[in-house]
């Protein structure tokens, strides 16, 4: 019977969140050559000036992936208005799936904070009052970064939702496990070719973040494998003077020394809360839980 309730639950809240993505409006921004795509969604009665909350995906992903999507959607219901960001990657009007492995990947991990504050700029233009920025995976650490770098008034909180971790040396160890070849050798190539001005050759590699057998610019890898401290979220936070939530999974394995790393940070801005048995993307009925946690924090009502 337990199990019946659930299926049935999550059967309507699929149908539920269908109808309620029909009601999301494209909308579109320039950034120099590129035309940026996001999702505005308006809660009943709402306008931009009521405030909106601008969501962004993770790795290589995009603004309709189920925990963006459902986000959204709950926070719809609660009387918020969302922008769901979907990141170019370099790549004009990109669409709403996961990017194309077979690509000629030319964009960097940082162009996020660029586009985040193209939507911010475009949000001012639009009316909005207030901006909370909530961010989800490497997503999170971008809006981290975002906020520790481009404050600004309309800017009210930061929320980050299982955010990335950074360990240069387990990333090394795990990039020669996976892919078979030395993480230093590839990057001794990219930062060469970088430094003396070659940062547009296309590199041919066994592995590019999640792709394998992929086509990387050097100013790419350097910017996705060189070690910096800013791409380690907890090493953001002493930056950020806005008040800020982070919402972890129990079963998280993905970042799973997240929790450990906060220990060590202590700040009154700071509030750290866990979703009891949720793991990295929050699915179904944990979606619920997460959305009230940024329901409450947001607290625009």
């Amino acid at each position: 019977m337990k199990l019946l309730t659930r299926v049935t639950s999550t059967v309507a809240f699929s149908l539920l969140a269908a109808v309620a993505t029909l009601q999301a409006d494209e909308v579109t921004v320039k950034q120099g050559d590129l035309e940026l795509r996001a999702d505005l969604t308006l809660a009943e009665g709402k306008t931009a000036k009521d405030g909106v909350i601008m969501l962004l995906h993770g790795t290589l992903a995009h603004n309709k992936m189920e925990i963006m999507q459902s986000l959204s959607d709950l926070l719809k219901e609660k009387g918020y208005n969302t922008l769901n960001v979907n990141l170019s990657y370099a790549l004009d009007k990109r669409p709403s799936e996961m990017l194309d492995c077979t690509i000629e990947h030319k964009h960097k991990h940082e162009d996020a904070v660029a586009e985040l504050d193209t939507w911010m700029n475009w949000l001012k233009e639009q009316g909005a009052s207030k901006v909370a920025v909530l961010g989800h995976s490497r997503g999170g650490n971008q809006v981290a970064w975002y906020a520790s770098e481009k404050d600004s008034e309309l800017l009210e909180k930061v929320i980050t939702v299982a955010p990335a971790t950074a360990d240069a040396d387990k990333s090394s160890k795990e990039y020669e496990e996976r892919y078979k070849k030395p993480l230093a050798d590839i990057m001794s190539e990219a930062t060469k070719l970088a430094g003396d001005g070659k940062g547009a050759d296309m590199m041919a590699l066994p592995g590019f973040v999640y792709c394998e057998n992929a086509k990387a610019a050097a100013d790419s890898v350097v910017s996705y494998y060189k070690d910096d401290e800013r791409k380690n979220t907890p090493s953001l936070l002493p930056k950020i003077k806005k008040p800020m939530l982070i919402v972890m999974g129990s079963a998280d394995e993905v970042v799973a020394d997240l929790p450990a790393k906060l220990e060590s940070v202590k700040q009154d801005n700071l509030t750290v809360e866990t979703v009891d048995g949720a793991d990295h993307f929050f699915m179904d009925l944990y979606a619920d839980e997460l959305a009230d946690k940024v329901a409450t924090f947001v607290d625009w009502k």
